[in-house]
């Protein structure tokens, strides 16, 4: 193969060798899909050609108040237009994107906004104050404020910072876009939840993006034109990376501000949505919606759900509603999802629901772009495929961070042994598709026993009163912790311990049966969440 090497003079060139990029996407559809509707949001519904306009001005806008390429251009945006095409104008410029998850508190604001040395921050309306305190609270340059209105649904301009859309109309339509030189290039810095601590700034680079757009378009087994809803935020993972895998099929865009039920069902039967992701909490919300507010709809709707194992028994009851889930698995340091259950046909499709839901609980292999996902022990050896033995979710593969920003310790820890380390503990079957056991730090341990909080989970939600359940540790002067169960019960439903905890017994083994029950709504992040680590702290109160 001595062919290959440098040596015979054959070496990259411009014919053959350009960097990856996910920006390569869309400047392809604005001329193969130029009058195929790319975004929709309300009466808003822009073409593929003139998407790449505005981005293209957005790009030439950014440069004209100083933005110059490795800058970071930061984002305070629900789902809307301009979010998505600071997906592509941001990095059009050399800039990189920064999408700050809107429910954070003024102090988290303010300090990603230092740590990233934001040039510039788009804001919506709804969220200017909280931008405006936390630019006032930083030590460095403040970053300029460009104001997102939305006036057609209750957000003008304030009329305090330049507009989003006056910064477009003194951009370049013609402005060359600033294309990598280096696929490794930073694309985007995303913050992780910071539940304990300050979050970590979650670099992605060109090629991770564009492989996870590849891959996705081969799992979720897509063809051309589809039309997906954007639910989960575009500050999450920019949205699992969908937004700049659209172009590539020359799909559809639908953008909302505001997800509930009702939004989901109108925008399927008045769009003809075909894809989604969502946490499960998302097919919860859809399971458990009242028939005033569902539509119908002739066509299967394909979601990927992911950031907490779904219960079987939700996903027995949304199917039937025409939805079809696939289960998938990733991290902020993944850019989404990685791995996914491929279902293996005739091998499945005669088992009970209750079995095929169950399958579709686990998180599976690992999807075309990445190299290897599996299960290895402390000693980064692989464990036993039987099913029982637990280790940790360790990920190598084009689709992983280049690392933490500013934080070389922590980035040396994830990728400690060759890998990045989820901190997830899973079991492997026999057949090498991996099922997650629990958060490292969410196993229960009582009287020397260890208790997975997702199987208890999965229990309590076969009731038929239970809209969702979080199991988490309690302390115990006998056991050291014991169960604890936080329910959040469907609208009309009374809370009964005795009989919730009977319930539980019926399935569980008695040392797995949560000891105390408590009826509350719970606590969520902005994507769906559940905060144990808020009922943590309750049940060592109790």
């Amino acid at each position: 193969m001595g062919w290959m090497t440098d040596e015979t003079g054959l070496d990259k060139c411009a014919a053959n060798y350009v960097p990856l990029t996910p920006l390569s996407h869309l400047r392809r559809a604005a001329h193969v899909f130029a009058s195929r509707t790319a975004v929709i949001y309300g009466d808003h519904r822009v073409t593929y050609s003139e998407y790449y306009e505005r981005c293209t001005r957005l790009a030439s806008g950014l440069s004209n108040i100083g933005v110059a390429s490795g800058d970071v251009v930061a984002t305070l945006i629900p789902n809307l237009p301009a979010q998505a095409e600071a997906h592509f104008g941001v990095p059009a410029c050399g800039a990189v994107l920064n999408t700050i998850n809107t429910r954070l508190d003024i102090d988290t604001v303010a300090y990603i906004l230092e740590h990233g040395e934001a040039r510039a921050v788009l804001v919506d309306p709804q969220f200017l104050d909280l931008a405006e305190a936390a630019i006032a609270k930083l030590s460095t340059p403040a970053p300029q404020i460009i104001e997102v209105a939305d006036p057609a649904h209750g957000w003008p301009a304030s009329g305090r910072h330049i507009t989003y859309e006056d910064l477009l109309i003194s951009g370049d339509p013609s402005f060359a876009w600033i294309m990598p030189q280096d696929e490794w290039e930073s694309l985007a810095l995303n913050y992780t939840s910071g539940t304990t601590g300050r979050p970590k700034g979650v670099v992605y680079h060109h090629r991770g993006a564009y492989m996870m757009t590849m891959g996705t378009v081969i799992s979720w087994q897509m063809v051309l034109y589809p039309v997906f809803m954007a639910i989960v935020p575009l500050f999450h993972c920019n949205g699992w990376n969908h937004t700049w895998m659209m172009p590539v099929l020359g799909g559809t865009l639908v953008c909302c501000r505001d997800i509930s039920a009702k939004a989901i069902y109108d925008a399927i039967a008045d769009e003809g949505v075909t894809h989604f992701g969502g946490a499960p909490i998302v097919l919860n919300m859809i399971v458990n919606t009242p028939d005033t507010e569902r539509r119908a709809f002739d066509h299967a709707v394909e979601v990927f759900t992911a950031g907490a194992p779904p219960a079987p028994a939700t996903l027995g009851k949304i199917e039937a509603l025409g939805f079809n889930i696939t289960q998938v698995y990733g991290l902020t340091e993944t850019y989404g999802h990685v791995t996914e259950c491929v279902w293996r046909g005739d091998d499945w499709d005669d088992l009970e629901q209750s079995d095929q839901a169950a399958i579709k609980a686990r998180q599976d292999v690992a999807m075309p772009m990445m190299e290897d996902i599996t299960v290895m022990d402390t000693d980064m050896k692989q464990v036993a495929m039987d099913s029982t033995t637990q280790g940790e979710i360790v990920i190598r593969g084009n689709s992983v961070m280049k690392g933490y920003f500013k934080n070389p310790q922590a980035t040396e820890k994830a990728f400690k042994g060759g890998y990045f380390h989820s901190e997830d503990l899973a079991v492997q079957h026999p057949d090498g598709y991996i099922q997650i056991a629990d958060r490292a730090k969410d196993i229960i341990i009582s009287g020397g026993e260890n208790i997975s909080s997702v199987e208890v989970e999965g229990t309590l939600m076969n009731h038929p009163d239970v809209s969702l359940a979080a199991v988490v540790a309690k302390p115990d002067e006998k056991w050291g912790e014991v169960p604890c169960a936080f329910i959040e019960l469907k609208e009309g439903c009374v809370g009964d311990e005795a009989e919730m905890i009977n319930f539980a017994r019926q399935t569980l083994a008695g040392f797995k049966v949560p000891k105390t029950v408590i009826f509350q709504e719970l606590p969520k992040t902005s994507t769906g969440k559940i905060q144990k680590f808020e009922l943590r702290t309750l049940a060592k109160d109790l």
